[in-house]
């Protein structure tokens, strides 16, 4: 299993496809994941040269950080069958937004989850031992998949290990022009997920692709390495 790569499990979607390009065009190592093999080999070979395309399970087992880039209505499923395959100590990184155009509801409102959002469903979901970041809710597709397109925003991190959230946000940060903000433990996915629905209600009335900033943070290292405990 490496370390230095990522997987990215529905990575022939919108979201997960433009995060694969970018990341491979940074040098990242990329393992795109689908149901079908071949369809992950053939949207490999459009996302970059570097990129391998396997089936999920496979891709699962590839690389410690495991990005999980599905539809609500998919992520259930996708979780189930890969409760076998993920391993204790691999970081899943989950981007579901709990939308409900799942149910055949509008993309501008969010559906109820029992366990209070999607990220925390996955984590209870996950396999004993494997840890969930939730990221990516607010960074538009479409931009990501499109080189031409300059980014400048702000991902929110949520988590429960700060090591965690930091190890997510330096690979994200590879991307040109994404800086990634620590938004508080998992439970925060509650606030974050739904952000989703209101960009896309903004992006449709404008006509645009709007991203979030957070403003007073400064340049600095937004995830410094934590202080060692006195003895």
């Amino acid at each position: 299993m490496a370390d230095d790569g990522v997987t990215i499990i529905g990575g022939t979607g919108a979201l997960g496809f433009g995060l694969a390009v970018r990341l491979a065009h940074a040098g990242v190592p990329v393992v795109i994941g689908s149901r079908d093999a071949g369809r992950a080999q053939e949207t490999a070979s459009k996302a970059h040269p570097s990129c391998a395309g396997v089936e999920n399970a496979e891709a699962a087992g590839a690389n410690e950080v495991v990005f999980l880039c599905v539809p609500f209505r998919n992520q259930s499923e996708n979780l189930t069958n890969l409760k076998t395959v993920l391993k204790p100590g691999q970081l899943l990184v989950d981007a579901t937004v709990p939308l409900a155009a799942a149910i055949s509801g509008k993309a501008t409102r969010t559906v109820g989850v029992w366990q209070g959002s999607a990220a925390e469903q996955a984590q209870e979901m996950a396999p004993e031992g494997v840890r969930v970041v939730s990221a990516l809710h607010t960074v538009s597709a479409a931009t990501l998949g499109d080189l031409d397109h300059t980014l400048d925003e702000d991902v929110l991190v949520c988590g429960t290990k700060r090591d965690d959230k930091r190890r997510v946000a330096r690979i994200i940060e590879r991307i040109e022009g994404l800086r990634c903000v620590d938004a508080g433990p998992l439970e925060q996915a509650r606030i974050v997920e739904p952000l989703t629905a209101m960009l896309i209600g903004i992006n449709g009335r404008y006509k645009t692709h709007a991203g979030i900033r957070i403003t007073g943070l400064g340049d600095g290292d937004l995830f410094p390495p934590l202080k060692p405990k006195s003895a």
